[in-house]
């Protein structure tokens, strides 16, 4: 009777492996679908992976007929989902499932909001974003006839969406929709850039400038002919009739307030951000006291500093100190910033093994950002393709020499380079246990507070020896800690520009014009200057978690790996995968 209950049990064990079996096969092939489908729906993302499937392809996403695409796309997913038990799960795949759900909810929550009439401003949008691909330099591969004829095909895709853009700018202004002047303003020179029929200065002239040393003769005739009939009758015609609508029309009838507070559903609009970019509950009241509370505490730590240095003057005299001391500004050449921040790479390498074990095998380089934007753009990483081919790039903007002050350049290679965004996002394309979907996913919340917590980690890579440099990292949480208050300010009450950007500069030792530009970007895109700061205290909060309920079992290295392993998720998920981490010591 023993012998044929244990076969029973058996028996029962692997049927039920097998239906285990089963739905892990299912629920992958599920998040395989939703990834290819959204690459065809998305192609620039394909584009940026690496996939060159549809790089002659790009969507008017600003179409009705589109809109309602990507609400049949999320619906289905969704509702495929539903189906899954999490009990015939692994943890990998629920914790995969938990990711899915998030982006489809969050995606079809989005889809009520009017965001197709302000789809141009001078900080995030697609005109930046094509600009950076036709430079040639970037995502869009020019390395063969076919990839030059696909981006010709591109841009009369593009085209159409230039004039949808016009389109919709014009309703939004009917229905209450339109972009603050100040911001108006800086996207109108950076259209006017474009209207140059100087083919050698034309940044969308860029690849032919630029030929790969095996074209022959005969393609490059072709292909110059067609990119001269391209940048001269179509791209040019079409940014000249943009520049002239935004330059009188839409500028005329620009709004003089600030914060989207001013829209019919702004409120709900600036929750739901604040649900996106944080991942959390958060009200826009407590993120709001929470800077104040963040800025009173690094103000006390900046206050140390200036007496280490002998500074005899208040806080904000030290700020204006620090703004121009000459020492600060010794570069005479934009190069020389670049070799600086290699030289910072240089100097902390040896040090990344005791914090790493898990490191990322992507190479990346350093990079000046490109004339057509620098003026208006903050310094940035962009990722390297999914097969590694393609290095991960940290842009740093130059646009006067004179006056950069590099006090905060080892805290700003430690947040976009080494280990902050080429560390985070690296491992996550490299790690092949993730489903394909999740390898590019990015949580501002994650991403961004990963890489401000790396600025932390300055002197235990060895950095931060200089207190000006050590001042520059405080600046830099400083700054992250005032977002909280003048993006809340802003939007949920009632702060204009100029009273934002006096708070700034009341609080932190940044330029007038470099914190100007950082209002206006809040301005542009509610909310996504919160995920830093909440991202940053959460994982600085799992880590003090961790250290005091393991005590001398705490591994450093073992900790990062937990936080980089799975890549970007939700803060309550990465939570809830540290917490059962911690569990599983006892």
């Amino acid at each position: 009777m023993k012998k044929i209950l244990v076969l029973f049990s058996l028996s029962i064990t692997f049927f039920s492996c097998q239906i285990n079996n089963k739905q892990s096969e299912e629920i992958n092939q599920v998040f395989e679908n939703y990834y290819q489908e959204s690459l065809r729906l998305y192609p620039l993302n394909a584009t940026s992976q690496g996939d060159k499937r549809y790089n002659d392809f790009l969507p008017d996403n600003l179409t009705d007929k589109f809109k309602n695409e990507e609400k049949i796309f999320y619906l289905n997913f969704r509702n495929r989902l539903d189906e899954f038990d999490n009990s015939n799960l692994s943890k990998d795949d629920v914790l995969s499932k938990k990711v899915l759900l998030w982006e489809c909810e969050t995606n079809l929550e989005r889809l009520n909001f009017k965001e197709q009439y302000t789809p141009i401003n001078q900080m995030w949008t697609l005109q930046l974003n094509i600009g950076q691909y036709a430079a040639g330099l970037s995502a869009q591969p020019f390395k063969t006839v076919k990839d030059y004829n696909d981006w010709l095909s591109r841009l009369d895709d593009y085209i159409i969406w230039l004039s949808s853009a016009e389109d919709r700018m014009k309703e939004g202004i009917v229905n209450g929709y339109v972009l603050p002047k100040s911001l108006i303003i800086k996207v109108i020179p950076q259209l006017k850039t474009i209207i140059n029929t100087n083919l050698d200065e034309n940044l969308f002239y860029s690849p032919i400038r630029q030929f790969p040393s095996d074209f022959s003769e005969d393609e490059k005739s072709v292909l110059t002919n067609k990119y001269k009939k391209t940048v001269l009758n179509k791209i040019i015609p079409a940014y000249q009739k943009l520049y002239d609508f935004m330059k009188n029309e839409y500028l005329e009838n620009g709004r003089d307030s600030s914060g989207i507070n001013v829209y019919v559903d702004g409120s709900d609009y600036y929750n739901y951000s604040i649900k996106l970019y944080t991942t959390t509950e958060m009200s826009a009241d407590e993120i709001h006291q929470l800077g104040l509370n963040e800025v009173a505490r690094i103000s006390s730590e900046m206050e140390i500093v200036k007496s280490k240095v002998g500074f005899k003057g208040d806080l904000k005299s030290f700020f204006n100190h620090v703004r121009y001391l000459d020492e600060l500004i010794p570069f005479q050449k934009p190069s020389e910033v670049i070799d600086n921040f290699n030289k910072i790479h240089k100097e902390m390498t040896p040090q990344v093994n005791s914090l790493f074990g898990l490191q990322p095998k992507t190479p990346f380089e350093v990079r000046r950002t490109e004339a057509f934007r620098e003026a208006s753009a903050s310094a940035e990483y962009n990722p390297g393709s999914l097969d590694g081919t393609r290095p991960g790039i940290f842009y740093v903007p130059i646009p006067n020499i004179k006056e950069y002050n590099y006090y905060s350049d080892e805290d700003l290679f430690l947040h976009e380079a080494i280990p902050g965004h080429h560390f985070q996002i690296s491992l996550q394309q490299e790690n092949t246990s993730l489903p394909s979907f999740r390898k590019s996913l990015w949580y501002s919340a994650y991403g961004e507070g990963w890489a401000l917590y790396s600025e932390s980690l300055g002197k235990e890579l060895g950095l931060y020896k200089d207190p000006y440099q050590y001042f520059g990292m405080l600046s830099a949480e400083m700054h992250r800690a005032i977002r909280l208050v003048v993006d809340t300010g802003i939007h949920t009450k009632g702060w204009s520009r100029e009273k934002a950007i006096q708070y700034s500069l009341d609080n932190e030792a940044e330029s007038e014009a470099s914190i100007t530009s950082e209002i206006e970007r809040y301005m542009a895109n509610p909310g996504q200057a919160l995920s830093y700061k909440i991202g940053q205290l959460k994982i600085r909060e799992l880590r003090s978690r961790a250290e005091n309920k393991l005590g001398d079992n705490f591994d450093i290295k073992i900790f990062h790996e937990r936080i980089l392993e799975s890549g970007c998720i939700p803060l309550k998920l990465l939570e809830e995968k540290i917490d059962n981490w911690i569990e599983s010591y006892s």
